[in-house]
């Protein structure tokens, strides 16, 4: 059988006791290494597991699927995520690939950023479509996903998004020349993010457009969410640009309406006593930024 085994946000602890049981039965256990980070390294997860872990990047899982898939008809193979299997990046290729060769399947699942998100205080439900904010370059700047915040905030709703993060990338001179040569990994700061938001911010008042949102907008910033030193900070677009959250991964949320109980759980991670100042009350229930 195949088992696709979530591993939850924080360390080697936050596995699920059924799926540490599983993992120390397994043939051959692989860590998915591209989508998330923990915050420690394959070493202190085998310790703690008791089982070498095969390294399966990008390349692994998308070209040599058949290879994570070899013997498990026959014997148990584990393929282990940070996060949860099918939080926000989902492993469905996989399992298709497993069904299609004939091949059981089983899903441990654990904790994602897709529900510890609401560690900060907004409600779960009142969250729209998630979206990705990818580094720009020189000659690539997209702006899509300013789109879908507005969306999200016309209807109220809050927006969380996924920051980027480059691992086992390379330059477009070593790919063109065909060299195996990766730059260092990267991972997107919520000072980045935002910096990224302001940009299109202004493009559009430029552009004379109806803004979604501007540089008083109230957002939160999270970094290493489950972890020891979990940081969370909430304050407006503008001086989510400026701060420092530390080490990754980060994500950033944009808000919509807030319910009462969420401003006062927010105000619990502001920098000052001044923080969440832009905040209007429209109804007894209801505050805008």
């Amino acid at each position: 059988m195949l088992y696709l085994i979530g591993l939850g946000l924080g360390d080697a602890k936050d596995i699920t006791v059924k799926g540490l049981e599983v993992v120390r039965r397994c043939s051959r256990v692989y860590l998915e290494a591209y989508t998330s980070i923990l915050t420690v390294g394959k070493e202190a997860l085998e310790e703690y597991y008791g089982r070498e872990l095969i390294l399966a990047d990008r390349d692994m899982v998308e070209q040599e699927a058949a290879e994570i898939l070899k013997g498990a008809k026959t014997e148990d193979v584990a393929f282990l995520v940070v996060g949860d299997p099918f939080g926000a990046t989902t492993h469905s290729d996989l399992v298709l690939r497993a069904v299609e060769a004939g091949i059981a399947y089983r899903v441990i699942h654990n904790a994602s950023i897709m529900n510890a998100v609401g560690c900060c205080g907004l409600q779960l439900y009142n969250f729209g479509e998630t979206v990705s904010i990818v580094f720009w370059t020189d000659t690539w700047r997209p702006e899509s996903f300013y789109d879908k915040i507005k969306r999200n905030r016309d209807a109220g709703m809050h927006t969380l998004c996924l920051l980027d993060i480059k691992v086992k990338e390379q330059s477009m001179e070593n790919l063109m020349r065909g060299r195996k040569v990766y730059d260092p990994p990267r991972y997107m700061t919520v000072a980045q993010a935002a910096g990224q938001l302001l940009e299109i911010v202004q493009n559009r008042r430029e552009r004379g457009d109806d803004l979604a949102l501007t540089e008083e907008t109230v957002c939160v910033g999270l970094s290493r969410v489950g972890a020891d030193d979990q940081l969370i900070r909430a304050g407006s677009l503008r001086e989510l640009a400026s701060c420092d959250l530390g080490p990754p991964l980060h994500s950033m949320l944009v808000t919509g309406h807030l319910h009462p109980l969420e401003v006062d759980m927010l105000r619990l991670f502001c920098s000052d006593t001044n923080g969440l100042q832009s905040l209007k009350m429209t109804d007894s229930s209801t505050y805008i930024s």
